[in-house]
Formats: structure tokens, sequence, C-alpha cells
């Protein structure tokens, strides 16, 4: 039998599986948002599927731009981690009651902006991930560790026949696991970054709009300040002078 052949009767297996049912894979063709109730499908429909993780890709244009489908997914869980990628929008306020349903039952403790050009080829929407702890209600004095991770060492090309798209020219490897670390321990272990780039505030749980923050910038001007300025313009004071004086013995034929 040809590869071919064979490769249409798997798919056609699959396809089986997803629109009927296996019994076993507990695949189920239905409207996660508003028909799965999250309990089993085949066998054991009154028992609840024990999930402790998922896997998000959400369509960016349903409600709350893809928090719709974070918090249905959250509410599956009663305890755990999960994580999610998404566009930035919703924690800047385009999911506002979504993120404040979401906070209600589950902790926020990572907000991660990734670099712009993440999607290069695909898209080009500024992403965030979110990190959350389940089954605890977010509270107002609760750490959120703030990671801006613009540059994470890749650099990327649009040039799709090339033959490498993805290099490592900035220590890649090594600061995905310290986004890991930050994540899990906090700022004992800051390394590559800076800490302009790793900020840990709070965040109001009844907001809902505040989820993407940056580490504050101090615009107090300190005492060097003030004498580099005195420095500066004493030096251009200075500078005048001579000019001067050296304009009119000029003048002189000295």
């Amino acid at each position: 039998m040809g590869l071919e052949v064979l490769s249409n009767i798997y798919m056609l297996a699959i396809l089986n599986m997803i629109l009927m049912g296996d019994g076993s894979s507990n695949i189920i063709n239905t409207d996660s948002l508003n028909d799965f109730d999250g309990c089993y499908g085949y066998g054991k429909t009154e028992t609840k599927f024990p999930a402790n993780a998922f896997v998000l890709n959400p369509p960016y244009s349903t409600e709350g731009n893809g928090m719709v489908f974070v918090q249905k997914a959250l509410s599956m869980m009663d305890k755990g981690y999960a994580s999610i990628i998404i566009q930035s929008s919703p924690g800047s306020g385009r999911a506002k009651e979504f993120n404040q349903k979401i906070l209600e039952n589950n902790t926020l403790i990572a907000s991660i902006k990734m670099p712009d050009d993440l999607f290069i080829g695909k898209s080009s929407v500024p992403t965030n991930i979110y990190v959350f702890r389940v089954g605890e209600a977010h509270q107002k004095d609760d750490i959120v560790k703030f990671i801006n991770f613009s540059n994470d060492g890749y650099t990327r090309t649009n040039r799709k026949k090339a033959s490498c798209n993805l290099k490592d020219t900035d220590k890649a490897k090594e600061r995905y696991q310290e986004v890991v670390d930050l994540v899990r321990f906090g700022k004992s272990k800051l390394k590559i970054f800076t800490e302009q780039e790793y900020y840990e505030g709070t965040i109001d749980p009844k907001n809902g709009a505040d989820w993407n923050q940056s580490a504050p910038i101090d615009i107090k001007p300190k005492l060097e300040d003030f004498r580099r300025t005195i420095s500066d313009y004493l030096a251009y004071e200075v500078t005048k002078i001579l000019q001067s004086q050296g304009g009119k013995n000029n003048s002189l034929g000295k």
C-alpha cells in the first residue's frame, strides 16, 4: 500500500474520530464555549474531566480579543498553573470584564512582553504571555512579575528562502531560561536582564486593564545630574569668552 494511501486512511480515521468520537480519546465535536460543561464526552458523561493543563491559540476576533477562551479554559481547572500567549491589548483594557472574572478564581503571577517580531512573516501583532496560578483568587497585594522580553536573543528574518530564519545572536537560550527562573523564583535570578526589563509590582484585581506594566522611570533629578549641568554650562560660558577674546586679538593684528 502506497504512503499516500496510508496517509489518506490515517486522515480519514482522525476525521472520523473528531466527528464521531472514538470512545477513548474523548475528542468532542462541539462548541467549546457554549456546549461543553467540563464532563467526559463518552461513557462517563456525569464525571468531570480532570483538566490540569490547556493549550490555546484563541482567535483574536472573538470577545475580549480571545480572553473569552482563556476564561472558559481556566474554569475547567481546579488547581495548577496555566499560561497563555495572546495579543497584548486584552491586558491593557480590551478585555476588562473577562480579566476581572479570571482574577476572581486565579492569580496572575507574571506578564511577559514578547518581541514585536515574534511572528514575523505571519503577523506583527504585539503579544504577551500571561502566567496564572489556578484556583486562588488574586489579591491586591499579590506580587506580579513584569518582564520586558522584547530582546529574546534571537534575530529573525522574513525571507522565505533563507536557510535559517531564526538565529541565536545574543544568548537566546540563556535568556529564555532566565525568564523561566524569574517567573519561578523572582529577582534573585536576575543576571542578563536589567532592572528596567524586570519589575515586580501589583495590579488591582477589580481593574482588569493593568496587566501590561513596565518598570517605573525615575525622573527625579539627582545631585550628580545638577553638577553635570552646571559643569556643562560653565564650560560653555568659558568657551564663549575665549572665542570672544580670540576675535578681538585677531582684529588688532596680534
